[in-house]
């Protein structure tokens, strides 16, 4: 199988050095080309980070890629065009601004985000949200305001304290 494969030049030499290269360069190379799309892919899907259960991160967090939080964070997360999660084991003392914030687990601390704020049926959140939409399952807990906010609407956050009060309109 392989002197048809390497007919061209010194067969004795050639052979060795290519029965391992051509198995191996075309396996780093699938590999290269699957990890570049799947990571192209994975940008555009929208990459996230995690943070495990073991894990405790004190101070502020920000970046430009979704994050899963199954661990505690205390301090400030800071994620506006991505979706912030916590996670079931998730114990978040902090602020949150995201484009989207998904609660499973508990969550002290002011939520604000450009989509929605979505507290599932585990989760717990105290705290004021700030959102485009909210959605609260049955069994969830909350304690706090809710100021739903237009998409885009860059005035709104100027005239947040403004607006509870005039609750009628």
């Amino acid at each position: 199988m392989w002197k048809p494969n390497q007919p061209g030049s010194s067969t004795p030499t050639t052979p060795e050095p290519s029965r391992p290269t051509p198995p191996s360069t075309p396996s780093f190379e699938a590999p290269r080309g699957a990890g570049s799309t799947g990571a192209g892919a994975a940008v555009s899907t929208g990459e996230q980070a995690t943070i495990g259960k073991s894990l405790v991160v004190k101070g502020e967090v920000t970046g430009s890629e979704s994050l899963y939080i199954d661990g505690k964070v205390e301090g400030a997360i800071n994620l506006p065009g991505n979706r912030v999660t916590v996670g079931r084991n998730g114990q978040v003392a902090a602020n949150i601004v995201a484009r989207e914030v998904v609660v499973l687990g508990k969550v002290r601390g002011n939520c604000q985000a450009s989509d929605r704020v979505d507290i599932r049926s585990e989760g717990s959140l105290t705290g004021d949200v700030i959102a485009a939409r909210i959605s609260i399952e049955d069994g969830a807990f909350f304690k706090g305001g809710i100021d739903i906010r237009k998409p885009g609407s860059a005035d709104a956050k100027a005239a947040a304290p403004a607006e509870p009060v005039a609750v009628e309109a």
